[in-house]
């Protein structure tokens, strides 16, 4: 089995709390979740609520967190006095500054508080240019020329046979399309766009995962769907996002209304839960709440591709679909939930128990963790 570490998020560790202040002891939780009493006994007393003179109510987390901000204002304010830089201070003023300021403060605060780059300092005190970037510069010049001279329809590998012939500069494709992509060149389409399918406001909508369920190893593709729960009579909304491996729900957030905030912190859980893996495949449906420019945005930023199922073919989700059916029939619809936290916490205990101890057929009856730690086995 794996011997990694297991990991606990905040979200985590205040459930296991709320549920020890609702009655249960302390060693059912910690057989139930496998955590260690000592570390229960210390979430238990971390998050413990201190009332302030104002009326506030503050874990102690929360006022030591509260205590290294003031420190962290004080020391910023103490550089900003050292420093002497006014609001229009120039760069060259503000890394001199640092310059004296380094053996009083540590560099990263320094570059921070006076808005320099760490890389941007170090690169003005301790580093000398490198003889390959002046010949880059004199051949980006030439690369601007040939591309203007060829009205901007020309490519990296024509690029550089002009520079053999007509330069003389002997160079790979690869250093060409480098420098070409610093450059920012306009570009020119010379071919007819083509119809990609369906289309909207955002954006097109490809289906990319093509039915593709089962995948070979971890953060390859994450499905996501949302479905509606009645709380004192009124729709709020669970949403979650399976990865497709190990059929494991990796994030998960409820919301008392369906809009792009509940997607966004929902991904955000999973990214962070997965260390923030690259290139992931995000499938879900086309709902609003996944055509969102916010929403595309963000997963641009975090270099995840984008996959849609069929308009109105939940096929092409099936495996949200068919974990929301089981929840709703083993959990969901056997409750009343009068107030959000009541929701929260029966989908907390919900999605413990599918992750780590419930079998799943499709995964030969062995639980969503227990395939990911074979595959993490198997990889030592």
């Amino acid at each position: 089995m794996s011997t990694r570490q297991t990991r606990y998020d905040e979200d985590f560790k205040r459930t296991l709390v709320d549920l020890y202040h609702n009655g249960k002891t302390q060693s059912a939780l910690c057989k139930e979740y496998g955590v260690s009493l000592t570390a229960l006994s210390r979430w238990i007393k971390q998050y413990s609520t201190v009332e302030t003179d104002d009326g506030q109510i503050l874990t102690a987390k929360q006022i030591s967190e509260l205590q290294k901000r003031n420190a962290q204002l004080e020391e910023e304010n103490m550089i900003l006095k050292k420093a002497n830089c006014h609001l229009h201070a120039t760069l060259e003023q503000r890394l001199d500054a640092i310059h004296k300021l380094r053996s009083q403060h540590d560099v990263k605060t320094l570059c921070r508080v006076l808005h320099v780059n760490r890389s941007t300092y170090y690169k003005h005190f301790y580093s000398e240019p490198a003889p390959r970037t002046n010949i880059n510069q004199q051949i980006k010049v030439d690369i601007l020329q040939i591309y203007t001279d060829y009205d901007k329809s020309i490519g990296a590998y024509k690029i550089r046979r002009v520079l053999e012939r007509d330069y003389g500069i002997a160079i790979s494709v690869g250093r060409v399309y480098r420098l070409m992509a610093t450059m920012d060149l306009p570009k020119m389409s010379t071919a007819k766009p083509k119809w990609k399918g369906h289309h909207n406001d955002n954006g097109p909508c490809i289906n990319h995962l093509q039915q593709a369920f089962n995948q070979q190893a971890p953060n390859l593709v994450w499905a996501s769907d949302f479905t509606y729960i009645k709380v004192n009579g009124k729709d709020n909304y669970l949403c979650v996002v399976l990865d497709l491996f190990s059929r494991k729900v990796i994030g998960w957030h409820v919301a008392s209304r369906h809009d792009v905030n509940l997607t966004i912190n929902t991904f955000n859980k999973a990214y962070e839960n997965r260390g923030c893996p690259d290139y992931v495949l995000f499938h879900s449906d086309r709902g609003s709440e996944y055509t969102a420019f916010s929403f595309r945005q963000r997963l641009d930023k975090c270099n995840v591709i984008q996959s849609f199922s069929k308009k109105g073919y939940p096929y092409d989700n099936a495996c949200c679909e068919s974990f929301f059916k089981q929840m709703k029939r083993e959990e969901l619809n056997r409750h009343r939930y009068h107030s959000l936290k009541d929701l929260y916490l029966s989908c907390f205990e919900y999605i413990e128990r599918y992750n780590s101890k419930r079998p799943h057929s499709s995964l030969g009856y062995l639980t969503p963790n227990e395939v990911e730690d074979l595959f993490w086995a198997r990889q030592h």
